[in-house]
């Protein structure tokens, strides 16, 4: 296995006015499974091709194992990648489409047999050895995609959205399987979709991309709970982050926030960290389980408003709510047995330990709830890896 490490690798295309990566630096680790998350254009798939050779790298430096990539073909950086089509010879069977790259290396016969039996035995191909890719089904025509890239015992696992073709269940069991996989291999893997889901379940780290540039990294739950900018809180979490208009105000030296006609003061927030902000437009970030249904009270964390939209999951209720006085929409999540209406009065009530505040001007977080950690690192340090 092996340490990637990306220095402030930049992507221009010609003739393009924007710069397609920026300075994007990152560290992963020997045995890491790193996520790059992203909505589409973000940079992340751009950014995995130049790790691949695939895409030369205008700027920066890209290194395996201390030696540097920049200028090595990307048949000699030992990676293997899948790719989201899966890319198999529609003329060979299962074992010849693993086979075939092991022969165009001139491995030897017996241990190209090894290695194929040893890879079709992981992912529960045994049986579909003789078949053509027509007479797989998707789930195993990706497993052998993956087997694919696992008899080539590479240093490095490259994924480039490998489960957008599949349906709701198959994506599911996959995305289980590539889970036991990197904890059987214990392989350095970095994986690229737009699917949070993906993300949060299967990264060791997820680094969240935004117009080229690296928007945060950090742990799943880390990065869910202390998001840095207000792209990050609406792009992680379904449903996203309520982010709601507020302002800063001070009194008696100690600051409130301003939501609508509310005045909240937020336990555990650093006063410092709001003061300066003072007079000042925020935006308000609560996220829709931090919300609880109150059927009265009169204490500063309740907001009233009028339900616009009830949706029933099973399992939850998310309830969109138009709050008095903020001009825009929230949303919570309520128990199954929820019964709440569309056109009803509703009295929400917010955790105020959990909130977070973005600068308005910036879109950064100013501070967070007490409940919530401030911040965490954006970046697994490029001299830990080397080292």
């Amino acid at each position: 296995m092996a340490n990637v490490t990306l220095d402030r690798l930049t992507k221009r295309y010609a003739n393009a006015t924007d710069v397609a990566v920026s300075d994007v630096s990152l560290g992963i680790a020997d045995g890491e499974f790193m996520v790059l998350l992203g909505p589409s254009g973000c940079g992340k798939s751009t950014t995995l091709r130049m790790i691949a050779g695939l895409e030369p790298i205008s700027e920066g430096t890209l290194t395996i194992d201390g030696v540097r990539m920049n200028d090595v073909p990307a048949k000699d950086r030992d990676i293997a990648m899948v790719f989201q089509s899966y890319a198999l010879y529609p003329h060979m069977t299962v074992y010849e489409n693993l086979a075939f790259g092991l022969k165009r290396r001139g491995l030897a016969k017996e241990d190209i047999d090894r290695r194929v039996r040893a890879a079709t035995q992981m992912l529960g191909l045994n049986d579909f050895l003789a078949r053509k890719p027509f007479a797989l089904s998707g789930g195993q025509r990706q497993r052998v995609a993956l087997g694919r890239a696992i008899v080539r015992e590479p240093r490095v696992f490259l994924f480039d959205e490998p489960l957008s073709n599949l349906d709701a269940s198959l994506r599911v069991s996959t995305r289980n399987e590539l889970i036991k996989l990197h904890q059987r291999l214990k392989a350095t893997m970095i994986y690229v979709t737009h699917d949070q889901i993906e993300a949060m379940t299967m990264g060791t780290r997820i680094c969240i991309m935004n117009k080229g540039r690296v928007a945060q990294i950090g742990p799943p739950l880390e990065v869910y709970r202390a998001p840095a900018d207000t792209f990050v809180a609406s792009f992680l979490g379904n449903p996203p982050m309520n982010l709601l208009p507020a302002r800063i105000e001070a009194a008696e030296g100690q600051p409130l926030v301003a939501l609508g006609a509310h005045r909240l003061t937020l336990p555990g927030v650093d006063a410092d960290a709001l003061l300066p902000h003072a007079g000042r437009d925020v935006v308000f970030g609560i996220r829709p389980e931090d919300v609880r249904e109150r059927r009265a009270g009169g204490s500063a964390a309740e907001i009233a408003g009028v339900v616009t939209a009830v949706e029933p999951l099973g399992a939850e209720t998310l309830v969109t709510l138009a709050p008095d006085g903020i001009g825009c929409e929230l949303v919570l999540r309520g128990g199954r047995d929820c019964r709440s209406r569309v056109g009803e009065r509703f009295l929400a009530a917010f955790d105020l330990s959990a909130t977070h505040i973005f600068s308005a001007e910036t879109t950064r977080i100013i501070a967070r709830g007490g409940a919530v950690p401030l911040s965490y690192p954006t970046a697994f340090p490029i001299e830990e890896v080397r080292a």
